[in-house]
């Protein structure tokens, strides 16, 4: 079997839940090899191959690149990096799309690194290959063209960037234009021509997406210069339409390519109304009025969903125009927008109700405000606050006679439910200020009393159990937006309301109602400090936690429908991190409902943040319930990890590695290390669990933990000292490498460690010669101050670095370490350095011994950060403001995933004295000691060699 076959065959085997782990562990063991990444290629390439195979070939390649093009320094990882380049362009432009999307985010990595210092000829190569007839390798070529663009539009503005897009202007705008104008024409010459037409519209969207892309940073010149020529080709299409390219099933959810064109225009011109204004400025009415036309005669169809939010986002960009919002700032046009637009689009079609019942995650996740779903409901309630901006009180006047008018509707009508669905919509857009974010909202529209509102139409419907689920829905949702606004009072008595709905059928109902209640619990008050405590919770927390459970296992047909709802998860955990020890009689029961979740849900992780909140649950259970638990914690939670790690689940793996340290962190000083984690050392200090990016910070977590229980288990230090040479390598984990550094100095005793300090410090001092950065000074400054408090002496730090070469501390200091002290902003870090320097600058060596010299720029030093006000504006480190949003987290991958609820503190050497403090009272103590024991004759001399404001900040400080 040929190299091609075998990793075909792997990659079929891949695709089956029965062998994919062990194949997929195959394919990884041939990465090294040579060529290995070209046969990928070769594979996506075979048309002989079955399709499945050959997408399993590209989804590998895909993530092979993204692994192993490059490490953190820019190096390339593999061989055949100049193949691969010259290979990939031609390869992708030939591939059908679903192939060629994967490649080009291939593409995009490889480009992202090597484009353009080391990736030249790419543009050229692109434009070469562009058609003036042959519109399907165009579509190729634009493909590949757009996926190395699109890079830019989340980009900061820098030198660099501006310099790349710079380089492709030059190569790229006139062919881009031209290929528009000739497009443009094509679809003019062959407008009765249907498989042609598809064919042009194909590369129509892909030159407006670039269009995009071209212009996302800045305005180029060309475009300025061309703006007419390309903007009359775009309005041409905004408002284009030909019943051939119609879907023939008018209720098709299919959308057609005419639509994905209009929407990326609508991208386009709202790119150019936010950022373009003045150069936009002539054009903007037209399109204004091409886009009001397109938006009352678009059908309801959920097809159009994109488009219509996209053309009203569009709207809303013009509404923040203070020349062009006048055009809606009348009662007619008011009203016009109201009705033709606005109802409309917030009113509940077949289409939203099908979703409520049929796929009730994706209605809520489209629903809740602050996620990235674009619908029709949330862009016209964008639409409408933002005319509410300009006018309040007209546009308030205005709607408000339409929410009256639809309320009597339905007080007339009951079972017509949506008119009492759209007023509350329609009230919450007007009565909110702002968006509803995560943390609700701040303010409201003090021309209505939302309380009253609340009282006169909500409270009814949260009650009755004879209406519409969607009204029920509508209802807790009311309290879920202007929860800011009720008192805790009113917010208590709630609880027990919205408890009853988590014993509703209906997904949503109880869905939205446990969503409610965790933002409820996520309050903060004045003092940033959380508005509910255990003893609020206490009444009804074990009937709200046993409901959530019940609600979670009952879909426990598959661990992909158990893990579907991250909801109830994450409200679980809310509920938990209030609750504390309240719970702690039947904490063992929970961590056993959470830990049977973890098991069935290892067996195919699908939901990362269903993971994380589980894993989070299970953490601040142990947290807050370990005082007379621990031992039952321990001997039912490490089962359940060692089979993770057994089972290699490897997005579960740093969680596990997290428990374990905690584990062992709150263990009672001086009990023994348990022998799980005696058997844990040698595969803690193996390669391979070091290789994936995410374990990174949880091993070294865990190995500090082992180290400060029994740092004897360890036998001889070297292979640890291997650990800190990799990590002290590496840009990335250098942190880690200096925090595994402080707990094998602290912790080890001196005569095991002596003999290892001149390796280490040659180590700190090759990487800050060969690859210095400015974290990296900074966290060796820390580490040397660290140094001279954990040894109680200045000697042993300057020593430490003096092994390498007699004299080196002084230029290292002087040239690197000194200069980095300002910017250290960290409270923690900025009172250790204080404290530091504070004892360098007291010891005999930098008062009369080799480093007398350093002294005054020390002491300048000193005084300017000890007196600097910046230190003492802060407000203090926050006890435990815990970061349970966890809005990132929407995909397993090398990203570490961090346990909030059990992060480490970092190590602080003299948690006596305060981060406010800043190191100041010790370094007053110190030197009026020091001055005092030489008889006032230390003070003196150093003042008459400082700069008049260091005098000063002395002065400031009583000395």
């Amino acid at each position: 079997m040929s190299d091609l076959e075998s990793i075909a065959f792997l990659l079929e085997q891949s695709l089956n839940p029965a062998t994919s782990k062990q194949a997929e562990q195959s394919l990884r063991s041939q990465e090294s090899n040579q060529g290995f990444s070209l046969s990928l290629l070769h594979v996506v390439a075979s048309a002989n191959l079955p399709i499945s195979s050959r997408l399993a070939a590209a989804l590998f390649f895909k993530n092979f690149i993204k692994r192993k093009w490059v490490d953190e320094n820019g190096n390339y990882l593999i061989q055949d990096t100049d193949l691969i380049k010259s290979e990939i362009i031609p390869l992708m432009i030939s591939l059908p799309n679903n192939l060629q999307i994967q490649i080009g985010e291939a593409i995009s990595v490889i480009a992202d690194s090597d484009f353009p210092e080391r990736w030249p000829s790419l543009i050229d190569d692109l434009v070469n290959k562009l058609s003036e007839d042959d519109m399907v390798t165009n579509i190729g070529v634009l493909t590949v063209a757009h996926s190395i663009f699109k890079r830019w539009r989340p980009l900061f503005r820098s030198d660099a960037l501006f310099l790349e897009i710079k380089l492709v202007l030059e190569k790229f705008s006139v062919p881009f234009l031209n290929l528009l104008k000739k497009v443009d024409g094509l679809i003019d010459s062959n407008s009765s021509n249907k498989a042609q037409l598809a064919i042009l519209f194909d590369v129509l969207l892909l030159l407006v997406k670039i269009y995009f892309d071209l212009n996302c940073q800045d305005l180029p010149e060309f475009f300025e210069d061309h703006m007419n020529e390309g903007m009359s080709i775009i309005h041409k299409y905004l408002i284009y339409s030909n019943d051939l390219l119609k879907p023939e099933d008018d209720d098709s959810d299919d959308i057609e390519v005419v639509s994905k064109v209009k929407t990326a225009i609508s991208e386009l011109i709202q790119l150019y109304t936010t950022r373009y204004e003045e150069e936009f400025d002539a054009l903007i009415p037209q399109f204004v009025q091409s886009t009001w036309n397109l938006l009352t005669t678009t059908g309801l169809q959920s097809r159009y969903d994109i488009l219509v939010s996209k053309l009203l986002s569009f709207l809303t960009s013009v509404a923040k125009l203070p020349k062009h919002s006048e055009i809606f700032n009348n009662e007619t046009a008011l009203k016009e927008i109201t009705e033709r637009i606005i109802i409309p689009n917030l009113t509940v079609r077949e289409s939203d109700e099908e979703l409520f019942e049929d796929d009730p995650i994706e209605y809520i996740r489209r629903d809740l405000e602050g996620s990235d779903s674009d619908t029709r409901r949330r862009a016209s309630i964008d639409f409408l606050r933002e005319l509410k901006s300009k006018n309040e009180s007209l546009v308030t006047q205005v709607v408000l006679g339409y929410i009256n008018h639809y309320l009597s509707k339905y007080q007339a009508e009951p079972t017509n439910w949506k008119f009492k669905d759209l007023t509350l919509y329609l009230f919450t857009a007007l009565a909110a200020k702002g968006s509803v974010t995560s943390s609700g909202i701040s303010s409201t529209n003090l021309l209505l009393d939302v309380v009253q509102f609340f009282t006169n139409n909500i409270v009814s419907d949260l009650l009755n159990d004879n209406i519409h689920p969607i009204l029920k829905v509508d209802a807790i949702k009311y309290i879920y937006i202007f929860r800011n606004q009720l008192t805790k009072a009113q917010l208590l008595e709630s609880f027990p309301i919205l408890t009853k709905h988590l014993h509703s059928t209906e997904f949503v109902e109880y869905t939205y109602a446990a969503i409610t209640i965790e933002r409820i619990l996520s309050i903060r008050d004045e003092n940033q400090g959380l508005m509910f405590n255990k003893s609020d919770l206490q009444p009804f927390v074990q009937d709200l936690l046993s409901n959530l459970f019940r609600l979670i296992l009952q879909n426990n047909q598959t661990p992909e429908k158990l893990a579907e709802n991250e909801f109830l998860m994450k409200t679980v955990m809310r509920v938990l991190v209030i609750a504390e020890d309240a719970i702690e009689s039947y904490s063992v029961s929970i961590l056993e409902q959470l830990l049977s979740i973890v098991s069935i849900i290892s067996k195919n992780p699908s939901n990362p943040k269903f993971s994380h909140f589980t894993f989070e649950s299970i953490s601040v259970l142990i947290k807050y319930n370990n005082k007379s638990n621990l031992s039952k914690f321990v001997e039912i939670i490490i089962p359940t990890l060692l089979n993770i790690l057994g089972s290699d689940v490897q997005e579960f793996v740093p969680y596990t590695f997290q428990i374990f340290a905690f584990l062992l962190e709150i263990q009672p000083e001086g009990s023994p290390l348990p022998d799980t984690y005696k058997q844990l050392v040698q595969p803690l200090l193996s390669p391979s669990v070091w290789e994936f990016k995410g374990n990174i910070p949880a091993v070294t977590r865990l190995l500090q933990a082992i180290i400060s229980k029994d740092p004897s288990v360890f036998g001889e230090l070297s292979p640890l000292l291997g650990v800190f040479q990799k990590l002290i390598s590496s840009k990335v984990n250098e942190n880690y490498g200096f925090d595994l550094l402080e707990t094998i100095i602290t912790k080890f005793p001196g005569n095991s460690i002596d003999q290892y300090t001149k390796q280490i410090a040659i180590l700190l001092l090759q990487r800050l010669q060969s690859s210095r950065t400015e974290k990296f000074v900074k966290k060796l400054v820390i580490f040397i101050s660290k140094l001279t408090i954990i040894k109680s002496s200045a000697e042993y730090a300057i020593n430490f670095i003096e092994q390498v070469q007699s004299g080196i501390f002084g230029t290292i200091y002087e040239q690197f370490l000194l200069p980095s002290v300002v910017n250290i902003g960290n409270l923690l870090d900025k009172k250790i350095v204080v404290i530091g320097l504070t004892n360098l600058t007291t010891s005999s060596v930098f008062i009369n011994g080799d480093y007398t010299k350093l002294l005054i720029p020390t002491f300048e030093c000193l005084t300017k950060i000890i007196t600097s006000e910046s230190i003492f504006n802060i407000k203090g480190d926050h006890e435990e403001v815990l970061d349970l949003e966890l809005e990132e987290i929407s995909s397993f991958g090398s990203n570490f995933s961090r346990l909030s609820t059990i992060s480490v503190k970092p190590f602080d050497p003299v948690p006596s004295i305060s981060n406010l403090d800043g190191g100041k009272s010790y370094f007053v103590e110190s030197i009026t000691k020091l001055n005092a024991e030489s008889n006032n004759g230390f003070l003196n001399p150093v003042k008459s060699q400082l700069s008049a404001d260091a005098v000063k900040g002395l002065s400031s400080l009583g000395l």
